[in-house]
């Protein structure tokens, strides 16, 4: 049986898109170790609830005014709630696109983020 044999040019080029593909990818575990430390913050109804979150996507505090507070219309304050969690959950995900997408140059590599 003929081995099969890479012609010289094709296997320089190999190895390096390799070790470009490991470059990249450091570079996107350290930049994704950097988002992680972070900390967002969002707020809905003019401040009257405000959350915060970790770039790992845990939520480590809410904040909630005295005056959203409201027996007779609890959705409200749950609508302000969701608004919050929602919005401070886009602040993270655009903060990964934005830093991922300078590492990978706009390439989207499903599961890196």
């Amino acid at each position: 049986m003929a081995k099969s044999r890479i012609p010289m040019g094709m296997g320089g080029n190999m190895n390096n898109m390799i070790k470009q593909a490991q470059k990249m990818q450091q570079n996107m575990l350290k930049m994704q170790e950097e988002i992680e430390k972070e900390e967002f913050e969002a707020s809905a109804g003019g401040g009257a609830v405000t959350v915060k979150m970790s770039g790992k996507k845990e939520l480590t505090a809410v904040s909630i005014k005295p005056e959203a507070v409201d027996p007779d219309d609890v959705e409200m304050l749950e609508d302000l709630i969701l608004t919050a969690v929602n919005d401070v959950l886009s602040k993270v995900d655009e903060m990964n696109a934005k830093k991922m997408g300078a590492i990978t140059g706009g390439l989207n590599i499903p599961g890196m983020f």
